[in-house]
């Protein structure tokens, strides 16, 4: 048992934050945001016990109300419970306060006696789909993905070197080390708002886990290629691409979502990259014109993200399956026409976050089966979350001359 000492302005920002996150149905990332951003005389520690332990009550909900014998509420009451629930849960002792009187002497249950779903913190719906498509490999990753993920960066190559930035991260107090199975990636061994770092605001690496820096690679850019990212978002495997072809050749950045792609130029601004342009995705058209254009495409396609629950244990309770279901037909339907931009000749790349077979091989099956004509299946593989990792798929198809 360790003796963290708990403040209540602090945990009643972890209570808040909950209110906010299954009340409004507002992502945790941005609510913890909010809160800190409110109490801005908080220190590093507070402010870390905030993010950590909101983060953390999040991923357990189910557990701490099965351990709490009750249906979950957003009652503040209630709350305050839950929370003593899980200091306890975590072998801490709980400080005299009136707010824990009702749950400082309950017997908590044996956890042996709990349903794998509800030990493990998911909902009965994702756990039933996910073990139908998966067998029992899913006890495996929904463990792992209980755990808490790793800072992740990418150095910027075009700045540098990977040990050139552990140098000068290591000038700003931040150690690191070297990630295996990537050409550029860094774990910090510490948490620190990696925004504020001087080495990142001068453009020498980004935020990105370790699986997605294995996806671009299976594209092999090189300079003076003419490359299509038709799912960029906010562009990480983008800039990631950027650095790879040295800046040279061309990458037209796409999205449905045009704020996206102007975050995007924001990051290219701070890279130093200068070889994108970006497009919104207006239609049919927007692609039809570029058929046959270009020498690599990458279909990083919208998902269920249930391969980074890790990271965004929330997913957990806002995803439905009738949004599985729904991002299912976006992928079919972006197979069955992005693919025309390929040249023949060249590769594309179909990858997803997440870890449903029902996204990833029957996808792949689904689009062999209709255009094994014009397309080879090169590879396809799983990368399962790991200490570094979130769960990620790719698929490699060549169309053929």
């Amino acid at each position: 048992m360790s003796t963290q000492k708990l403040h209540i302005n602090t945990v009643a920002g972890v209570i808040e934050a909950l209110e906010i996150i299954f009340g409004k149905r507002v992502y945790a990332d941005k609510a913890v945001e909010k809160i800190l951003k409110s109490n801005k005389k908080w220190g590093a520690r507070d402010r870390g016990f905030v993010a950590e332990n909101t983060y953390d009550m999040v991923r357990w909900w189910r557990l701490l109300w099965a351990l709490k014998g009750e249906e979950p509420t957003l009652k503040r009451k209630s709350l305050w419970e839950l929370f003593g629930i899980w200091w306890r849960y975590k072998e801490e002792e709980l400080p005299d306060w009136p707010k824990f009187d009702t749950i400082r002497d309950v017997v908590l249950p044996d956890l042996a006696t709990l349903p794998f779903e509800a030990l493990q913190s998911y909902p009965n719906w994702l756990h039933e789909r996910a073990y139908a498509e998966l067998g029992e490999d899913w006890k495996t990753i929904a463990s792992e993905m209980n755990k808490q993920a790793s800072v992740v960066i990418r150095t910027n190559l075009l700045k540098g070197s990977p040990e050139q930035l552990q140098q000068i991260l290591k000038a700003e107090g931040i150690e690191t080390l070297r990630l295996s199975n990537t050409e550029a990636g860094l774990v910090m061994l510490k948490r620190v708002n990696n925004f504020r770092l001087q080495a990142f605001q001068d453009g020498w690496f980004e935020v990105q886990d370790g699986g997605s820096q294995q996806i671009a690679p299976f594209l092999d850019v090189k300079p003076g290629m003419r490359v299509i990212d038709a799912c960029a978002g906010a562009g990480g495997k983008t800039l990631q691409m950027a650095a790879n072809m040295n800046n040279q050749g061309s990458i037209i950045a796409m999205d449905v979502e045009g704020w996206k792609l102007n975050e995007l130029k924001k990051r290219a601004r701070r890279n130093g990259v200068h070889n994108i342009e970006t497009r919104t995705i207006e239609g049919s058209k927007t692609i039809k014109r570029l058929a046959e254009s270009a020498d690599c495409l990458l279909l990083d396609v919208p998902c269920s993200g249930t391969g980074v629950i890790k990271r965004n244990p929330d997913t957990k309770w806002k995803l439905q399956p009738e949004h599985i279901d729904q991002v299912i037909r976006i992928q079919a339907d972006i197979l069955d026409s992005y693919p025309q931009m390929v040249k023949p000749g060249g590769r594309f790349v179909y990858a997803t976050c997440s870890i449903l077979r029902s996204e990833n091989e029957d996808q792949v099956a689904r689009f062999m089966e209709h255009r094994g004509t014009s397309f080879s299946l090169l590879s396809q593989q799983r990368m399962a979350p790991n200490q570094y990792s979130d769960g990620f798929f790719v698929a490699v198809f060549q169309k053929n001359e």
